[in-house]
């Protein structure tokens, strides 16, 4: 089997079969992102015997559970669909694809785990929309790993650089050591053309083998009409128009000065209790980030934010710029003119990478006094804002947050733009592609 492109989940699942108490792992994430492939790589290397079975395409199968959890009646039903699946004790993998189309399948992952003879991987898209109805079935007897489209990292594997690339740029970062001239031309060249194809693996692959843009778009609008496939299908209890519609608005939301999702923008007349479980079961699908507006700037973050006022993101900015006119794309491609767009993409492109970390995202808006911040994240002990340059302009709402007692959670900041590594005493500088490293860098961050 060829894997052309190398997946931190590759090393997580190593590490889980070297763990003798592993449970059985349940993969989550949006559709087309790796999770099947990588499962099927590392099966074939790690296996004497593969029990792969897609509960959406072998729908059959969402049967041998008929008769009970017991492992060995489901070993007998699986027989009687397929007499050639061998199953070894100690060396065979049994792959459930598409968990969410068939929650008996979670029941048995604690008959799994007791019986201890086999190792179980699920995996599954759309799966936050039953997901609480799996949860509860396998409580304490699984394992979860939330996949995502590829990050900056990733990209830099699938171009060729290595790990001990990416350890120099953090020590830079760490020490806070400006780069070249040649470092900084090369890395955001790089970075561009990571926010113009994002993440998704079939994507990335196809821009590595092409060297160039050539076959990306028409894959991005193949899943961006997958997408909206998936609401047609799947959306059961909304309205499926009024999801569809929030999904088309997305890039519209973004194109507006302060990028807040707000119903009227849909359509005339429109109300917030119209559209209630909308955005989250875009949210549960995995298609969007959501970016929650603090009430104050202040910890904890938790019940600290308004759930009405809120921004939307693409999950990934490749996506994002996929569903813009064509000219808007011709021009992003061409590296010009990103005009109403510029501080949209940016924005959207840092939330994924913020997001990615396991950050949950959130902002800060104020009249009185005036105050804007695009993202927050916390370090151990304290508030870190983190603002996002689209150009050169000054950093007043950084600075204001920044001044002495005001807001004494907040002790330092970060700023995210065209520029190179540096500290000035309140905040620190850093170029947009080394977002990747902010959750590492503030964990070891020297005080």
């Amino acid at each position: 089997m060829d894997k052309l492109l190398r997946r931190k989940v590759d090393a997580y699942l190593v590490a889980w079969k070297t763990n003798p108490d592993r449970k059985p792992l349940v993969i989550k994430g949006a559709r087309q992102v790796g999770k099947t492939r990588s499962v099927e790589w590392f099966a074939s290397r790690n296996y004497k015997s593969v029990v792969q079975i897609n509960f959406v395409e072998q729908k059959n199968y969402r049967e041998i559970f008929n008769d009970g959890f017991e492992v060995d009646a489901i070993l007998k039903n699986i027989s009687l669909l397929n007499p050639g699946f061998r199953f070894i004790p100690g060396e065979t993998l049994f792959f459930f694809d598409e968990l969410q189309a068939c929650p008996n399948c979670a029941t048995s992952l604690k008959f799994f785990k007791m019986d201890g003879r086999f190792d179980v991987i699920c995996s599954g898209s759309l799966m936050g929309i039953n997901y609480r109805e799996i949860e509860s079935n396998s409580v304490g007897y699984k394992e979860d790993y939330e996949m995502y489209s590829m990050d900056f990292e990733e990209f830099l594997w699938a171009k060729g650089y290595s790990d001990d690339f990416v350890e120099d740029l953090y020590r830079n970062m760490r020490d806070l050591v400006p780069l070249s001239t040649l470092q900084m031309d090369v890395l955001l060249g790089l970075f561009r053309d990571y926010v113009i194809i994002g993440g998704m693996p079939e994507v990335v692959d196809t821009y590595v083998r092409n060297k160039n843009f050539s076959g990306t778009l028409g894959i991005q609008k193949q899943l961006l009409n997958d997408y909206e496939e998936d609401i047609t299908k799947y959306v059961e209890g909304l309205d499926k128009a009024k999801v569809k519609a929030v999904y088309n608005h997305i890039s519209t939301f973004l194109a507006k000065e302060n990028k807040r999702f707000q119903i009227t923008k849909i359509a005339r007349n429109a109300r917030n209790r119209d559209y209630i479980g909308c955005v989250e079961w875009l949210a549960d699908a995995d298609v969007i980030n959501i970016c929650y507006c603090l009430n104050q700037p202040e910890l904890p973050l938790k019940g600290n934010y308004d759930p009405k006022l809120y921004k939307i993101y693409f999950k990934d900015t490749g996506l994002l710029i996929a569903s813009l006119d064509e000219e808007a794309q011709e021009d992003l491609r061409a590296n010009k003119n990103l005009g109403t767009y510029k501080g949209a993409i940016y924005e959207n492109i840092v939330g994924d990478m913020l997001a990615k970390q396991g950050y949950r995202l959130f902002y800060y808006r104020s009249e009185r006094p005036a105050l804007e911040m695009d993202f927050f994240v916390r370090d151990a002990d304290s508030l870190v804002p983190v603002e996002v340059k689209a150009s050169d302009g000054a950093t007043a709402s950084l600075n204001n947050l920044l001044k002495t007692g005001r807001y004494p959670d907040v002790k330092y900041g970060i700023k995210l733009g065209y520029k190179n590594i540096g500290f000035n005493g309140k905040f620190y500088t850093f170029p947009y592609f080394l977002t990747f490293l902010l959750k590492r860098f503030l964990s070891e961050r020297k005080m």
